[in-house]
């Protein structure tokens, strides 16, 4: 198996992003997918996500990361097969393989800003700045709630992954805003593929509500993952993948 056959199996061919969305996700650093879960789908998540929660309570994100204010769930791969799609769509794994080329995934969490809560500095999801093109890491959003300006919506600078500085290296405060940042607005059922050294960081749910999202981060196939998917693999869900899931995963039985 390699990335091009896998690739393939899983429905990417060239025509499966255009080209203008390919020069957007260039020039932007991100690029909304609009209408990839139906409300089904999107409903279908938010329960089991809501049962994983509270099955988990306090150890809930631990095998990656707990954040205060948030709910947050990891290692999803191995938690249900609907999460699967979130690393198989063609339409994400082919903005993976236009940011990334050779890539694998390195995580599957979700995220949910609670009431009053869930602001973030702005950062980049990598240790420092790359040359344009270099890039080694890319996010994509999973929207679970219509992402508003009111309820926590992730903020983003545009262009600045081709930048070549952080946020520290520019603001006295990253947690400030920033004069060119923007929210990313959209309703439930999108998904916001995000070059992840462009800057970013959610915003405070100013709501009565949670605002949910999943994150499927890809990395540079050399480089480590996030979580560890081979070490953490079950054998029942090795046993339910593909061979071309396995591949990005970067999983062998």
């Amino acid at each position: 198996m390699d990335m091009t056959t896998a690739l393939l199996q899983l429905g990417v061919t060239d025509d499966v992003l255009t080209t203008a969305e390919k020069e957007q996700l260039d020039r932007d650093g991100f690029l909304p997918l609009e209408g990839l879960l139906s409300t089904d789908e999107v409903s279908a998540l938010n329960r089991r996500l809501a049962e994983l929660t509270a099955a988990e309570g306090g150890r809930a994100g631990l095998e990656v990361h707990q954040e205060q204010g948030t709910d947050r769930l990891a290692d999803l791969v191995n938690k249900d097969p609907l999460f699967e799609v979130c690393f198989s769509h063609p339409r994400v794994l082919a903005a993976m393989r236009h940011v990334l080329g050779e890539f694998r995934l390195s995580s599957l969490n979700s995220r949910a800003a609670l009431p009053g809560q869930g602001h973030q500095a702005l950062h980049a999801d990598f240790g420092h700045p790359v040359e344009p093109g270099a890039y080694q890491v890319c996010n994509s959003i999973w929207l679970l709630d219509d992402f508003t300006p009111e309820n926590g919506a992730t903020r983003v600078v545009p262009g600045s992954h081709r930048r070549g500085t952080m946020p520290s290296d520019e603001m006295p405060d990253p947690a400030a805003t920033h004069p060119d940042e923007i929210q990313l607005t959209a309703p439930a059922g999108t998904v916001v593929i995000f070059n992840s050294h462009l800057w970013h960081g959610g915003t405070q749910n100013r709501t009565t509500a949670p605002r949910r999202a999943m994150h499927s981060y890809f990395t540079h196939r050399d480089l480590p993952q996030q979580l560890d998917q081979q070490a953490y693999l079950r054998v029942n869900t090795y046993n339910r993948l593909t061979p071309a899931q396995h591949y990005i995963l970067d999983v062998t039985a």
